[in-house]
């Protein structure tokens, strides 16, 4: 487990990437911190399907979050980004095929533990929170409820649906953070009814439901703020 060198100057925060060796497998991660902050408190960035761990929006989520003096950081879901020589965003049906390589439910779980066991130690241990829709909920919720560490989270576009739909809803009730989850009211890829079901299981009281009518990908871009100003309340 190292850094990689792959380093980058950007606008309001420095970008470093590493490379995590778990189970025999090769995780790719980037790490981001704001400029001229310390960072004491961090996010872990769950990227969506056929999507990757530098996505448009995860850069965005992680430039909000550098604007809090908050650092993050990201990896590769399984059978995504630099895991795999396919471009899944062309290929959206090969998406369950990717998620069961590397390890599928259990292996994602072993990956983003030694992710934030490197940065911790590379860094210090600082309150933690999740910021992940999508597939990055099926990756975020059991981190969450696994993960003491994990603080608070932001989930959503997901439900009892998918290829760890049951492990999803085994887990929720396990989940004592505060959560904000976010549904899109004309999904056409996740069901309604599957997201407000696993919301309804998640166990914490601390946690709202926020909808917005529009397809799976057409968040306003006010819940991308609002979501980083509820980890950035959460963590302080």
């Amino acid at each position: 487990m190292a850094w990689n060198g792959k380093d980058e100057s950007l606008e309001n925060m420095e970008e470093r990437g590493f490379e995590l060796h778990v189970g025999g497998r090769i995780v790719p991660g980037v790490y981001w911190t704001p400029k001229g902050s310390k960072a004491e408190r961090l996010v872990l960035l769950g990227h969506g399907g056929t999507t990757h761990k530098k996505a448009d929006y995860i850069m965005v989520v992680a430039g909000l979050l550098a604007g809090k003096g908050i650092a993050s950081l990201a990896i590769d879901g399984p059978g995504h980004g630099d895991r795999t020589t396919e471009d899944l965003s062309q290929s959206p049906e090969k998406f369950e095929q990717a998620w069961t390589k590397d390890g599928g439910h259990d292996g994602m779980l072993e990956d983003w533990d030694a992710a934030l066991n490197f940065i911790e130690v590379e860094k210090g241990a600082r309150p933690t929170g999740w910021w992940g829709l999508s597939m990055g909920t099926m990756m975020g919720l059991p981190v969450t409820a696994a993960d003491d560490r994990i603080k608070a989270a932001l989930l959503g576009l997901m439900g009892s649906w998918g290829p760890n739909g049951e492990e999803l809803m085994a887990l929720a009730p396990k989940v004592s953070c505060p959560v904000r989850f976010l549904v899109q009211w004309d999904d056409e890829i996740v069901p309604r009814d599957a997201c407000l079901e696993l919301f309804t299981a998640i166990g914490t009281s601390e946690k709202t439901l926020h909808g917005n009518p529009g397809t799976h990908t057409a968040i306003p871009p006010s819940e991308f703020i609002d979501s980083v100003n509820f980890l950035d309340e959460m963590l302080a």
